[in-house]
């Protein structure tokens, strides 16, 4: 577990963070090709090229009853296999099956869908080194790049000072996106709760929106949290919120330096996700270190080929 005041800055980090002047946005470092990030389970959103869905269209993976009118394809074999054992009491004589409105199944089918991939990107002074900033946003921006590929919807709240920000509503649009990611500037303290809480209210007023889209949140940080009453305990709660709600997450860990604390991968842990470092991600390798990332009940991590 992670000391008690791990989230507390140095007296010279401290009086750094307090009164830090904004600094200027760093230039994003080269884009990569990433490997899928997939939500776990089975969805029914709108068509795309990300996560496992049921769908109108695809292969054939099993039958289902309708239920509340649903309309479909029939699964012929299936619906057979449901009326045959009644013929006799159906009183059948000769060639045919009678068939009953109870015995129709409709064919299941799977596709891929687009999911909403919503990052909270950490600004504050902890971040503010111009050459781990450009690293991050070089691969926010390769995710970025991905979701457009896949057909994502994406949005991006950012947290810094003493508030989080809605800085793009979730959208179709990655160029715009992109453009507010490569301007986003960096300094103060680290309201780690504010950025979590924020993005809880987005994903909730999304899914009243679209209720059939499910997301995937990034969190982009170094697990610090200061500024404010016990902000550390607070960040761990509004985590623990998120995780209740079956949010898939991943954490990226961008703490560096020789000692390390660990808060990233036990955000991570309370979130019901996981966490990758700085330097697996540098290494082009954070979407094939985790191909599934599970809300609420943990996920499953792989190595990258």
């Amino acid at each position: 577990p992670a000391p008690s005041d791990a989230s507390a800055p140095s007296d010279a980090e401290g009086k750094g963070r307090a009164g830090a002047a904004e600094q200027p946005a760093a230039s994003a470092s080269a884009p990569f090709r990433t490997k899928k990030l997939t939500v776990p389970g089975l969805g029914e959103g709108a068509a795309g090229r990300r996560s496992r869905a049921r769908t109108a269209h695809g292969r054939t993976t099993g039958s289902y009853r309708p239920r509340g009118g649903a309309l479909g394809s029939l699964h012929l074999a299936a619906t057979i296999r449901a009326a045959a054992p009644y013929q006799k009491a159906r009183g059948r004589t000769g060639t045919g099956l009678v068939v009953r409105k109870d015995d129709l199944r409709l064919a299941s089918r799977e596709g891929r869908e687009g999911n909403l991939v919503l990052f909270v990107v950490d600004a504050s002074g902890s971040m503010a080194a111009r050459q781990r900033m450009g690293a991050v946003k070089g691969a926010v921006l390769s995710l970025l790049l991905d979701a457009y590929q896949r057909r994502d919807k994406v949005g991006l709240v950012t947290f810094r000072g003493r508030e989080a920000g809605l800085a793009l509503p979730p959208t179709s649009s990655v160029e715009t996106a992109a453009a507010r990611l490569e301007s986003l500037p960096t300094g103060g303290r680290t309201p780690l709760a504010a950025g979590l809480l924020k993005a809880r209210d987005v994903l909730r007023i999304e899914r009243l929106r679209d209720p059939a889209r499910r997301a995937l949140l990034v969190v982009v940080t170094d697990g610090r949290a200061t500024g404010g009453p016990e902000p550390l305990p607070l960040a761990r709660r509004a985590a623990g919120l998120l995780a209740a709600d079956g949010t898939a997450s991943v954490v990226v860990d961008c703490e560096t330096g020789p000692v390390r604390l660990g808060l990233a991968a036990d955000l991570a842990g309370r979130l019901g996700g996981s966490a990758v470092t700085l330097d697996e991600l540098r290494a082009d390798a954070l979407a094939g270190l985790v191909k599934d990332v599970r809300g609420g009940q943990g996920s499953t991590t792989g190595r990258a080929a």
